[in-house]
């Protein structure tokens, strides 16, 4: 079994360089199984599953069919992904949310709006966005709450998408600004939340938001258990990789 983990590209447009660099990495990536004469070097490109952790897109509404028109070539590569075999799972962001009636609701998509969890190859694996995993961050819970509430709900149903798309611009940069701190800290917090479930009998906890990448793994009663944080691809490119029980840390260069 083989997958890839990545988070945090923060997709505002067709202009955007992480779009470019990330159709890039989309357009390289196949199926195992696919035959079509891939290399040994080629394999961290290789996978059955694909997992993006939330903050994919900076923002996200759609009603019916209409989506951002600048997400619409991201959008159909990724169903191209599913079209070849690739099973594509989304979790939900601090940006991108209400992403199922889209997504799974049109594109067959497994949507998750927290948490998420695989078995793969007899692992116990969760994964999340992970921006509600710092408790003490309470003014970013109560925006969290407040834009997932039935009234915001109510209000992305009323307004006009042009009108509703210049708003979440505008909401995606207070939720910034309420969630911003120290990756570091982040990071730690994250680490003794995974330390909590690896008790709990998980073997790897993988999480988004901090945008810093790292990976961490320590043998717990005999058993080899993961810790990872996905970084992003505002200035990381980072990606995590599985294949057949290992664990690896990436960077995509676009002349791979």
């Amino acid at each position: 079994m083989k997958a890839i983990f990545l988070s945090d590209a923060h997709l505002k447009g067709t202009a955007d360089p992480a779009h470019l660099r990330l159709i890039r990495f989309f357009s390289k990536l196949r199926a195992r199984g696919a035959g079509d004469g891939r290399t040994e070097s080629d394999e961290r490109l290789t996978a059955d599953q694909l997992v993006i952790a939330g903050d994919f897109f900076d923002f996200w509404f759609a009603r019916g069919d209409v989506i951002y028109p600048g997400f619409r070539p991201m959008v159909e590569r990724i169903a191209t992904l599913k079209g070849q075999g690739i099973r594509v799972s989304l979790c939900e962001g601090n940006h991108d949310f209400f992403l199922e009636d889209y997504f799974s609701g049109r594109l067959g998509l497994d949507v998750y709006p927290e948490w998420a969890e695989f078995t793969i190859d007899g692992l116990r694996i969760l994964v999340s966005h992970g921006d509600t995993i710092d408790r003490g961050n309470r003014k970013y819970l109560a925006l969290r709450a407040l834009l997932r509430s039935s009234f915001a709900r109510l209000l992305e149903r009323l307004l006009p998408l042009p009108l509703l798309w210049r708003v979440s611009r505008l909401g995606s940069e207070m939720s910034k600004g309420m969630s911003d701190e120290s990756a570091d800290r982040l990071s730690g917090i994250m680490h003794d939340f995974a330390r909590v479930k690896f008790r709990e009998g998980y073997d790897a906890v993988i999480l988004g938001h901090c945008h810093k990448p790292l990976l961490r793994q320590e043998m717990i009663d005999g058993r080899k258990k993961t810790f990872a944080t996905l970084g992003d691809w505002i200035t990381h490119d980072s990606y995590l990789h599985y294949a057949d029980g290992s664990f690896s840390l990436n960077r995509f260069a676009p002349d791979e």
